[in-house]
């Protein structure tokens, strides 16, 4: 069978981030457990030894590959277990528990698009949900196969061989990429060409071009270029029902953007391919800054202004004072903000100048600062700034810890606008920390703003609070749902750049309005007729669905 190489010949963990071999280190592991009980006021937690491969007992597969796609799909146990979790909270709880009761019966790792239309034909025939599958990073539930009995099987289509940058028009400063290629093997490829696409979510090392486009993921740029959805400029996608390619335009008014219809559907319609994507020179000149406020909302105020005067800094990360204190970025007492300009073509510091002043006017204390005439990249990893980045960089890989440790810990995101702000975000945190009190006892809530528009912000909150392993999954789901409640009642959405997955489908039905959802299926009638498409993503197989035969 060919194997897939977009994981550079390394086998990625089963239970966690990061390639075999790469082992935590034990003091790191002992580190974040003593973290977490000085801050919760809690005994220091049982960690969980790592799950090894022979533990997992997983159902035998229900599906026979043919002959015909024997040389690129599998049902070993390895890829099956590999491809059976995200990287949730409850994904990461669920491996530890070594509880793998619904993974998928094949995987498949096509090389071409050719492929990938004989494994569409095959479960269509058959009725097997097809799964597109990426990185493997998310934290929705994006990827798990359906339950119960309404499919016969399921087969999962990873994308990891189609991994290249096929060609690149420097006159356009485009690029038409494959979408499995992961975030630092594109920008190796786009190196030797002077580009980038500057798109680096927090899991940039390990998701992919196809996998960000589908879930509308947002990147490096805080306030300009965020989400992926700016930089696509056409799409070439294979459906159940044919492959399809839009036209390539720096943009057009000629209906509906067809590509839209495939931003964000979390391969609901099909398996996006190939891309051509709009690219960046690299960046030559930086400037930054860190500032702390004596209150959240009163630097919060000040980023507004930053925001709508359009300055468009390339990092404007605001961390309250607990999450400030958590990243090593500040004591606790004051929030921070960590605030960065870069460019591939002039010098930034009118920029940073600028957005200081408007800071200074709201009583923000500068206490650090670096232009283009120093050296910017230098200071931005250290201090607050390079604190920030060393943990924002590096917590992914701890991030199946706190699973290990049996206490609930986990994030979400959100977005509404500036005039809500101080009543949606307050009682928000009310509710979080009312619901800690009832069903843990306590914990803590803390929040930053990751992005930022002209009208509003997007806050990104962290949960931490204390449990054990027995009940650890039913008070997350409790906590989870409180916060998504709260979003939902409050007006703001439910993701901002997570996706929806299975794990936020009940609040995403209340936010879109029904005529919206209807006018999607009508799309996946035609493109999907079957309805094999990641099932549950987005929209469910109406009732009392007949296959097409």
């Amino acid at each position: 069978m060919t194997k897939k190489s977009g994981y550079f010949g390394k086998r990625r963990k089963f239970y966690s981030w990061g390639y075999e071999g790469e082992d935590i280190p034990a003091a790191d592991v002992k580190k974040m457990a003593a973290r977490v009980a000085d801050r919760m006021g809690i005994e220091e937690p049982i960690v969980l030894p790592d799950p090894k491969l022979e533990e997992i007992e997983l159902p035998n597969p229900r599906i026979t590959i043919p002959g015909t796609l024997a040389n690129f799909c599998t049902s070993d146990k390895w890829d099956r277990v590999a491809h059976s979790y995200g990287k949730s909270f409850k994904d990461l709880t669920k491996i530890y528990r070594r509880d793998f009761d619904n993974p998928p019966d094949v995987i498949a790792y096509p090389n071409d698009e050719n492929q990938i239309s004989s494994i569409l034909d095959w479960c269509g025939d058959n009725n097997y949900a097809a799964i597109p599958y990426g990185g493997g990073s998310s934290v929705t539930d994006g990827f798990t196969p359906p339950e119960g009995e309404e499919y016969n099987g399921a087969v999962c289509i990873d994308l990891g061989n189609l991994n290249q940058v096929l060609e690149v028009d420097a006159v356009s400063r485009c690029a038409r990429i494959q979408a499995g290629v992961l975030g630092p093997a594109l920008e190796d490829q786009l190196k030797p060409h002077g580009f980038t696409l500057r798109h680096i979510p927090q899991s940039w090392e390990f998701s992919t071009l196809g996998g960000w486009i589908a879930t509308r993921s947002s990147g490096h740029y805080a306030t300009h270029l965020t989400h992926i959805d700016d930089m696509v400029e056409s799409l070439r996608v294979v459906t159940p029902v044919g492959t399809l390619e839009n036209r390539r335009l720096p943009g057009s008014g000629a209906g509906p953007d067809p590509d839209r219809f495939f931003i964000g559907s979390e391969g609901s319609l099909g398996i996006i391919t190939e891309a051509w994507m709009r690219l960046q020179g690299r960046v030559k000149f930086r400037a930054n800054a860190s500032i702390a406020f004596d209150s959240f909302y009163v630097g919060a105020q000040a980023i507004r202004q930053i925001t709508q005067a359009g300055l468009y800094p390339a990092n404007c990360r605001y961390l309250d004072e607990q999450d400030a204190q958590f990243y090593g970025a500040g004591d606790g007492k004051k929030s921070i903000l960590l605030l960065g300009f870069e460019s591939a073509d002039h010098p930034v510091d009118a920029w940073l100048q600028r957005s200081l002043e408007i800071c200074q006017d709201f009583g923000g204390e500068v206490i650090q600062q670096a232009g283009s005439a120093g050296d910017a990249l230098k200071t931005s990893r250290s201090g607050a700034q390079g604190s920030w980045r060393e943990q924002f960089r590096y917590l992914p890989r701890l991030m199946h810890t706190r699973a290990a440790m049996g206490v609930v810990s986990f994030t979400f995101e959100t977005a509404y606008t500036w005039d809500k702000f101080e009543e949606v975000d307050t009682e928000i945190i009310r509710r979080l920390k009312q619901a800690q009190a009832e069903i843990t006892g306590g914990g803590i809530v803390c929040r930053r703003f990751s992005f930022l528009y002209p009208d509003g912000p997007a806050p990104y909150y962290s949960v931490v609070a204390p449990s054990n392993h027995d009940r650890s999954l039913e008070d997350y789901q409790a906590l989870s749902d409180t916060a998504s409640d709260a979003i939902s009642e409050l007006g703001a959405t439910i993701t901002h750049h997570h996706a929806v997955g299975r794990s936020f489908r009940p609040w995403y039905d209340k936010e879109v309005d029904p005529l919206v959802r209807k006018m999607l299926a009508g799309a996946k009638n035609e493109i999907d007729p079957n309805w094999i498409m990641n099932p549950g993503m987005i929209l469910d197989r109406p009732a009392h669905f007949k296959i097409v035969s």
